[in-house]
């Protein structure tokens, strides 16, 4: 979708631009002066996801872009909607535009991609909110993987998702359901973006070409400092998943908020400000210290 089609109370819908990087034809929201940092959103979100956090990155520049197929974003290829692939992409834009991100802060598979991303970007910090760093366990493993592929390649399952799922009350449980309370704007968005087929479409087909596992193998050997934030209500990703995976990074921290949902970046901004702004900042201060790491 364009930019220009956005609801008129869209968030920072003005400071959001097309840029054509191959394969897609990407939008990036582009707002605030100081170090690059890239805010990388959920699966089923886009941009806007970020409202009211940034707000609180002053003194930075933050670059919110929305992945290939989701939000405004034109995927160029749906062969290209995986991790790696999406990582990829990112990598080109920002070489394209010139961008020296300092940083990368994603909420959930956004916080997959950014530890994807630095192993192909010089970065000197990620952070994940309620990272999405665990795959199914069980039966589902299995077929959950399957049946997201099999909803990807069904033509009129975007269309009956949006129709089914396209009205209020279905959003507001469907938000309820990964812990979390927004305010009625909020609700609104999500709206607004379920009732989106071609949203849907790129949401289901990036569902079904994720494949977490080589990241999560690698995670160890991660040597970029990471701080993973999670929150204990979280109904979508528990909070034991970002924990696990702190604990196989030798680089990692972790802190929990208590009780928040998944969407603990829009509930509470300024509780994850709180956590993640001096962490920020003093690995910034010591990257650009000689001697110090």
């Amino acid at each position: 979708m364009e930019p220009a089609r956005l609801p008129r109370d869209w968030p920072y819908r003005d400071r959001i631009s097309r840029i054509a990087c191959a394969p897609n034809d990407w939008a990036v929201l582009d707002i605030g002066t100081g170090p690059d940092v890239l805010l990388l959103h959920g699966a089923g979100g886009s941009a806007h996801s970020f409202r009211n956090l940034i707000p609180h990155l002053s003194g930075y520049r933050a670059l919110a872009i929305d992945h290939p197929g989701q939000g405004c974003t034109r995927a160029g290829n749906r062969a290209r909607l995986g991790i790696d692939a999406v990582a990829e992409d990112l990598a080109r834009l920002i070489a394209q535009q010139g961008w020296q991100p300092q940083a990368v802060i994603g909420h959930s598979a956004g916080a997959a991609l950014a530890l994807r991303l630095a192993e192909i970007v010089p970065l000197r910090a990620v952070v994940g909110i309620n990272a999405a760093l665990g795959t199914f366990e069980g039966a589902a493993g299995v077929l959950f993987p399957l049946f997201a592929r099999v909803l990807a390649a069904t033509p009129f399952v975007p269309d009956l998702f949006s129709r089914v799922w396209g009205n209020a009350a279905a959003v507001n449980r469907l938000i309820g359901s990964t812990g979390s309370h927004l305010d009625a704007a909020g609700l609104a968005q999500y709206l607004w973006l379920v009732q989106n087929r071609g949203h849907v479409d790129g949401t289901l087909a990036m569902m079904a070409a994720w494949r977490l596992e080589p990241l999560l193998a690698r995670l160890p050997r991660i040597v970029t400092p990471v701080q993973l934030i999670a929150s204990s209500g979280d109904r979508t990703v528990p909070a034991r998943i970002s924990r696990a995976a702190a604990g196989r990074m030798t680089t990692a921290s972790y802190q929990e908020l208590p009780r928040l949902g998944h969407l603990v970046h829009e509930e509470a901004a300024d509780k994850v400000a709180a956590l993640l702004l001096p962490w920020l900042q003093a690995r910034l201060n010591d990257a650009a210290e000689p001697g110090r790491t």
